[in-house]
């Protein structure tokens, strides 16, 4: 994999929103296989499509590509809340592709895969309306918060400037794949655990730990009472499709 951006793509361009677009766009199509199906050949969609920008002729996985220079930000600057919100939860929502890169080098430093069932309602943030004074006044923005996106969910292809092996970036995402089979609350479930179990400093936790969080689960579950209950069933899950191994009655260690 070429870690530098082609110069050559960029000639007759002007504006340093196009040739970023055209660098980063380009070298994706250059150097990025799908995620889904390991298909090694992605197809750029037509400029501006409303639907993505890349998509998998094998498997008809479709890409949406957010690149960012010099510094790796968990905040990414989006379009529209509305229409945000309600892309993410459409059934043709793209996966993300989110691309650093240094500019005085042209180096790609991270490029990470994020699929599209980890994109819950709180990984959208509400931006604060334009001013009166703005051209587009009263318009609300969002910003894509990757802090709210388990660990597991960010599958890099390149960290720190490090090549990750194909086939460590293939199983992680076959691991989590199931996620796409749930439905929006159960997934939503899933995922909150695995937010609470990266938060556990040790390799090694107990079922007690996760208990601690119960409040918390609580104001983003209200309508549910049994929150223990649904804890311990959720983990169950988590160790029945390997994301973490028991160890012992209440102890589990992540994998």
């Amino acid at each position: 994999m070429n870690l530098y951006l082609n110069q050559n793509l960029a000639e007759g361009y002007f504006s340093n929103s196009q040739i970023a677009r055209v660098l980063t766009e380009g070298w994706v199509s250059e150097n990025v296989y799908c995620s889904s199906c390991g298909n090694d050949n992605l197809t750029e969609f037509l400029n501006n499509s409303p639907v993505a920008d890349f998509f998998c002729p094998s498997c008809k996985s479709q890409y949406e590509l957010k690149s960012k220079k010099d510094r790796f930000s968990l905040k990414i600057v989006d379009g529209a809340y509305v229409s945000m919100i309600s892309r993410i939860n459409s059934d043709n929502n793209p996966h993300f592709f989110f691309l650093n890169y240094s500019k005085s080098q042209l180096k790609v430093i991270n490029f990470v895969v994020i699929p599209k069932y980890y994109f819950i309602d709180d990984v959208i943030e509400k931006r604060k309306p334009l001013s009166k004074n703005a051209r587009r006044a009263g318009w609300i923005g969002c910003n894509i918060l990757l802090k709210n996106i388990p660990e597991n969910g960010k599958i890099f292809y390149i960290k720190d400037g490090n090549v990750i092996d194909r086939k460590t970036v293939l199983n992680s995402w076959a691991k989590t794949s199931f996620l796409s089979q749930q439905k929006k609350e159960n997934r939503g479930w899933l995922i909150e655990i695995m937010k609470i179990i990266d938060k556990i400093p040790n390799l090694n936790f107990k079922l007690a730990e996760v208990y601690k969080f119960e409040d918390e689960l609580h104001n983003k579950f209200p309508n549910n009472n049994f929150i223990k209950d649904k804890i311990r069933q959720q983990l169950q899950v988590m160790r029945d499709k390997g994301l973490i191994e028991f160890r012992e009655r209440g102890c589990y260690s992540k994998v």
